[in-house]
């Protein structure tokens, strides 16, 4: 007994072993996921992001829409007959980080792609209220003004592959050419359009 109450009189002791049980609860909870094939295998189909998408994808990031939009569809009616297949851990095995996301002042964007044209985001990206004219989103004019700058794909995509994303020898050789002439509009539209698609593709 005298020992349980110097543990709970001593703030520092107490504080210590609340975060030893915490560590060791999160532990038996994380490290299985790490050996779950669901978890760390790609679905039938998944293709990295090509060198555009990928510079869309940091674009998006840049840009601060993915605190407005999550990726992530979870398995309730609800949601599913909105969006679409609930998301599974297979399809972001490519994404560093992922961008599941919780908050949701725009909709889901988790299988946007294919789902409206490319004229349909320029638009929408320019100007939202030319499409949706309750939309609160703002516009992105300058994302059709400003050109690519690819000059850091190829680090970029062999930081990706050091993580596990099967990009080849010949991926990383043409990725400065993929971008020529690209536009910064150009690329978040080719990273809208593949979102989703693997799993819209495999059902």
């Amino acid at each position: 007994m005298r020992s349980h109450e110097k543990l709970e009189k001593n703030v520092g002791l107490l504080a210590l072993f609340m975060i030893i049980a915490v560590s060791l609860g999160g532990l038996t909870q994380i490290v299985p996921l790490f050996f779950q094939k669901e978890v760390n295998e790609p679905i039938t189909g998944l293709k990295p992001y090509t060198a555009l998408q990928l510079e869309g994808r940091d674009i998006y990031i840049r840009e601060g829409c993915v605190s407005c939009h999550s990726q992530m569809i979870r398995p309730f009616r609800a949601e599913t007959e909105r969006y679409g297949h609930y998301s599974v851990a297979g399809e972001f095995v490519y994404d560093h980080p992922f961008l599941w996301g919780s908050k949701r002042t725009g909709p889901d964007l988790a299988r946007v792609g294919g789902r409206y044209s490319d004229d349909w985001h320029r638009t929408h990206l320019q100007n939202p209220r030319n499409v949706v004219p309750e939309s609160k989103m703002p516009g992105y004019p300058w994302l059709n003004e400003n050109q690519l700058d690819g000059s850091n794909i190829v680090k970029k995509m062999k930081v990706m592959r050091f993580l596990g994303v099967p990009y080849t020898d010949d991926d990383l050789k043409g990725a400065n050419k993929a971008l020529e002439g690209k536009t910064e509009m150009d690329a978040i539209v080719a990273y809208l359009q593949v979102l989703g698609t693997a799993v819209k593709n495999k059902r």
